[in-house]
């Protein structure tokens, strides 16, 4: 998973500057609440400027010809709150790609001038470009889409362009329609939603995708991602995602662009401060204070009465919505930003330190994996071998299969480098691996401790959850990425006694690095109540 910027990215960069100048030219808006009748300039906030200047952000290396491929990257998201004015940005943007200077044409020498009336438009308005700015040009025929799941979704980017076009100089370029707005040169703005999909496969210049965190298998609109995208890929398009935060157990489309480790897609997302409960309220507002930093027209009285009200009834939801967090539904063993909350940065662990491991392994389908614990309660994923990889297999990375050895080599050198007190393994296809562990490093450190126990499960990750979530706690972690996304899947599966096992919370959606955390805070409990945090006892001989 690649990191997303949070607002503090630098912004020193080649970026087609002309196109936010472009826009506050030609995008027009009523103030927000109607005080001011006439239409005023679109005027950015500072995170839509941010966001803007990324997306049209220029390689160094960009030659004249060049569409989408010269920018850096191929596509975005962004991730804000419920009405912090994505919607109309995202039809600037949109407004801009039809008819705007949104394609690189080249270098400038200094002096050189945009002029609107070169394509069309009457308004009189230029740009100047200064010495080694990239400079930009409008499409020859442009082919938008307009994307979400219902009509009233694609409102939130549609409406906004209309009243954009109506109320400025864009109506001497763009004719409105009910469905779709006609663009020089043959070119139109078309929208799409998953009951009127007929329009999908046709190739594209750029789209817009509203509220991708609902759109899943389930509602067909995963497929119109996947689709568009090669539309796009034919013409050397570029797209957008704009989303409030999404359910993490619906795999949806915004999940997995979050997820993706490819590096040319930009994406934006403010979390608030970890640790902050959302079902406090003065720690609400200053949730709600910092996701909506920027967002002048915001009231956050209003936001806190909507919040409160949604609270009541959809809890996840609210904090989804209004808090910009990554929250799972009913079931969820551990929320993802109260263990986020445990991070300790810059912590190093030396060799001949006092640990524990915990082990969970598959074959062919889960991941297998190893997370270590000290006896004060710092757990983190140690590395081996000679390239310091960390002790996670996912079989897809390995040709569908776990590589055994390797993980029989990480094994051997975790025993070498520290003096590991405690292993405790889940055996399910690792029997073997597991004796042979213990015939070599002893029966008292390698145990096997099958997971499939009820009471044992329970109790184990009741124990880690406490931990994570008290507040005199002194467990931290080291951030591992992966593991915190394993701790998000988990789900309890209710077991007799009022008990609960841990489950994915759909196929594809792994755990397992979850349950070696588990194992290893377990192993670590134990071993302090056996009293391995002591100092080892030094026996002296005397002779006479």
């Amino acid at each position: 998973m690649v990191a997303a910027d949070d607002g503090t990215w630098p912004l020193d960069f080649p970026t087609l500057y002309v196109v936010p100048d472009w826009i506050a030219r030609h995008c027009r808006i009523k103030s927000v609440g109607g005080l001011v009748t006439e239409p005023q300039p679109f005027e950015m906030y500072d995170w839509q400027l941010r966001c803007t200047a990324q997306f049209y952000r220029v390689k160094p290396e960009a030659e004249v010809g060049q569409l989408a491929s010269a920018f850096h990257f191929r596509r975005a998201q962004v991730v804000a709150p419920q009405k912090s004015g994505k919607g109309p940005w995202t039809a600037t943007i949109v407004a801009a790609e039809a008819v705007g200077p949104v394609l690189f044409n080249g270098w400038a020498r200094g002096g050189e001038r945009y002029e609107c009336r070169r394509y069309g438009c009457g308004c009189g308005w230029g740009y100047v470009y200064e010495q080694g700015e990239p400079m930009g040009r409008p499409w020859g025929e442009p082919l938008l889409q307009i994307t979400a799941t219902s009509e009233d979704q694609t409102d939130n980017i549609f409406r906004p362009l209309q009243a954009m076009i109506r109320n400025g100089p864009l109506a001497e370029l763009m004719k409105v329609g009910e469905q779709f707005i006609r663009l020089p040169n043959d070119g139109r703005i078309d929208v799409v939603t998953s009951s009127a999909q007929s329009r999908l496969g046709n190739p594209v210049t750029f789209v817009a995708q509203d509220e991708t965190g609902i759109w899943t298998e389930g509602n067909k609109m995963t497929k119109v991602a996947t689709t568009q995208r090669r539309g796009l890929a034919g013409m050397s398009g570029r797209s957008m995602e704009s989303t409030n935060g999404w359910d993490p157990t619906e795999n949806s489309v915004a999940q997995k662009t979050a997820e993706s480790k490819v590096r040319d897609v930009y994406r934006y997302h403010r979390l608030p401060p970890k640790g902050l409960s959302y079902k406090n309220k003065a720690e609400r507002r200053k949730i709600h204070a910092f996701v909506y930093q920027g967002s002048h027209h915001i009231d956050l009285d209003s936001i806190e009465g909507e919040a409160a009200e949604l609270l009541e009834n959809e809890p996840a939801e609210a904090e989804r919505f209004y808090g910009n967090r990554l929250v799972a539904g009913m079931g969820t063993w551990l929320q993802q930003d109260h263990w986020d909350a445990r991070f300790a940065k810059g912590v190093v662990v030396p060799a001949k330190t006092r640990i524990v491991l915990g082990f969970d392994g598959s074959d062919v389908d889960d991941w297998t994996g190893i997370r270590a614990e000290t006896l004060d309660g710092y757990q983190f994923t140690p590395t081996y071998g000679p390239d310091k990889r960390p002790t996670i297999w996912n079989p897809e990375d390995w040709e569908g299969q776990v590589p055994r050895l390797e993980v029989d080599a990480a094994v051997d050198e975790l025993f070498a480098w520290y003096d590991v007190v405690r292993m405790y393994a889940d055996p399910p296809y690792w029997t073997s691996e597991v004796a042979q562990w213990q015939a070599k490093h002893g029966e008292k450190r390698v145990t096997e401790w099958q997971t499939y126990r009820a009471v044992q499960m329970h109790a184990a990750a009741e124990q880690l959850l406490t931990d994570v979530t008290k507040k005199d706690s002194t467990f931290r972690h080291d951030g591992c990425e992966t593991t915190s996304i394993h701790i998000r899947n988990a789900r309890k599966a209710a077991r007799p006694a009022k008990r609960y096992v841990l489950r994915k919370a759909a196929v594809h959606q792994k755990i397992d690095l979850a349950v070696c955390s588990i194992l290893a805070h377990e192993a670590a409990s134990d071993a302090i109540a056996a009293g391995s945090a002591e100092p080892p006892k030094r026996y002296y001989a005397y002779t006479g």
